[in-house]
């Protein structure tokens, strides 16, 4: 198993980070490098697979066994935890995770972490190859969250209701 986790503290209570993380895929997008998310959908569907097509059940909640995008919610602990286990065509399997862990009531840790599990050569050919733009997709991801769980913090919104 292979895994990269990135951390960021976040002026933002922890409910707010959890609205943020949760909000993602689906008509609100991926929040960075959408462009990118979209060309492994097509990827994806062009490999027989779900693609992008299949968005979310609703805007704003996720409950266990969604479906989101090409991912599956395998596991959501409101205020605390997503876990989401990749549907598209892969050499292996792979999560994202992201979690919120309250530090004040006014501040908190975000922790994103992506797995994955190699399946032979091209799983690790896969994996290190594509490591570069993982980096820069995921890197750019988690600002993203912490941007917009404080813009909502401040401006005193209690949802993960905003615009793409």
């Amino acid at each position: 198993m292979m895994t990269e986790t990135r951390t960021r503290r976040v002026a933002a209570p922890a409910p707010a980070v959890f609205a943020a993380f949760s909000a993602i895929g689906g008509r609100h997008g991926w929040y960075h490098a959408n462009w990118a998310w979209s060309l492994r959908g097509l990827v994806d569907r062009a490999l027989g697979g779900a693609g992008l097509r299949r968005g979310r059940r609703h805007p704003d909640e996720l409950r266990n066994g969604d479906a989101l995008d090409f991912w599956r919610v395998e596991s959501v602990e409101q205020g605390k935890l997503l876990r989401l286990q990749a549907e598209m065509k892969l050499p292996g399997r792979a999560w994202l995770q992201f979690e919120a862990q309250p530090l004040t009531p006014q501040s908190c840790l975000l922790r994103q972490t992506a797995y994955f599990a190699p399946k032979g050569v091209p799983g690790y050919l896969y994996c290190y190859l594509l490591y570069p733009i993982h980096g820069w997709v995921f890197g750019g991801l988690v600002r993203a969250v912490r941007t917009r769980a404080e813009r909502s913090a401040a401006a005193g919104e209690g949802s993960n209701q905003w615009s793409p």
